[in-house]
């Protein structure tokens, strides 16, 4: 028997659970093509990521639209993507007669609902009931050439054509000082938001960080790796004291290395993010050998990986 087929009956035999659960498309393709990754890193769609929003900043030149807190979401023209380049596996009703044209946008579950939306999106085998809570907020057109200010009507008619009460576009609006997005900041976190984004109007669709796009937040986020458990001590004792983190190096630098002390609940000590881990923690600026200050753990997080604090 040739071998590749014959892994696949001894698996068959051996009732493997895994083969249950993913597509015979898909568990032939890996049984099939030992070189196929697992991980679509290499094949990551070119996404605009924002910056940090600090006061001296143009606002006439930026629309203002509420930071949504949910799993980033492209959708390639014929397939729905994580920001990894992950096929994200949504019931087939959920993308039914969507456009061949690309859209970004963010799968949502609602103010305060990220680990929701996260375990939704993330299962290989879809949950309609899950999914019915799923909204997908698309806040831009990829492949539009035109600037920002020229994409929102676009989008808008675009999204209107979809005719789906799941696939929303994002609202944009305008501010005319630091003041004024500061009281509405305040307002969207009062009513469990997470923050607000600026979009510059005069701005063309490009991958990677840029003034173009920032994020408006009361406290600062990224995201690193966790390299090592560090035991508890006192009311710890038996349990995690404390995460050692690895976030990227700067070009020409080493990778930092930090400790995450806080922010774990008693749950999360007992049974804490696992080796390799990406999670998400919040800081406030950076001491003088470049690790950020105060660092609390917020939550693991599966939809992106490890990226440099922005300074």
């Amino acid at each position: 028997m040739h071998k590749p087929l014959a892994a696949i009956a001894r698996l068959v035999k051996a009732g493997v659970a895994w083969l249950k659960l993913i597509p015979l498309g898909l568990a032939l393709a890996l049984l099939l093509s030992p070189s196929l990754p697992l991980s679509a890193a290499e094949n990551n769609p070119p996404l605009m990521l924002a910056k940090v929003y600090h006061p001296g900043i143009d606002l006439q030149d930026y629309w203002v639209s509420e930071k949504y807190d949910g799993m980033r979401g492209y959708w390639d023209g014929q397939k729905l993507l994580t920001r990894g380049g992950e096929p994200i596996f949504a019931p087939v009703w959920f993308t039914a007669g969507w456009p061949d044209e690309a859209m970004d946008g963010e799968l949502w579950a609602g103010r305060g609902q990220f680990q929701l939306a996260v375990s939704t999106v993330r299962k290989i085998t879809p949950d309609d009931d899950a999914w019915r809570g799923i909204r997908f907020m698309v806040f831009d057109l990829p492949a539009h050439r035109g600037t920002f200010t020229q994409r929102i009507p676009a989008l808008n008619s675009l999204v209107q054509k979809i005719n789906q009460p799941w696939v929303q576009a994002v609202p944009q609006w305008k501010v005319v000082s630091h003041l004024a997005l500061s009281k509405m900041l305040t307002q969207h976190v009062k009513a469990k938001g997470e923050g607000l984004m600026l979009h510059r109007g005069a701005s063309l669709y490009s991958g990677g960080r840029s003034d173009d796009l920032l994020k408006v937040k009361t406290h600062e986020d990224a995201e690193a790796r966790v390299v090592e458990h560090l035991p508890g001590k006192g009311k710890y004792t038996g349990a995690l004291g404390a995460l050692l983190v690895e976030m990227p190096a700067l070009p020409g630098q080493k990778p930092i290395r930090f400790k995450i002390g806080t922010g774990l609940s008693d749950a999360e000590r007992k049974a804490p993010p696992p080796i390799g881990a990406t999670v998400t923690y919040r800081y406030r600026g950076f001491n003088d050998s470049g690790i950020p200050r105060f660092a609390s753990f917020m939550r693991i997080r599966t939809d992106a990986e490890a990226d440099t604090p922005t300074k």
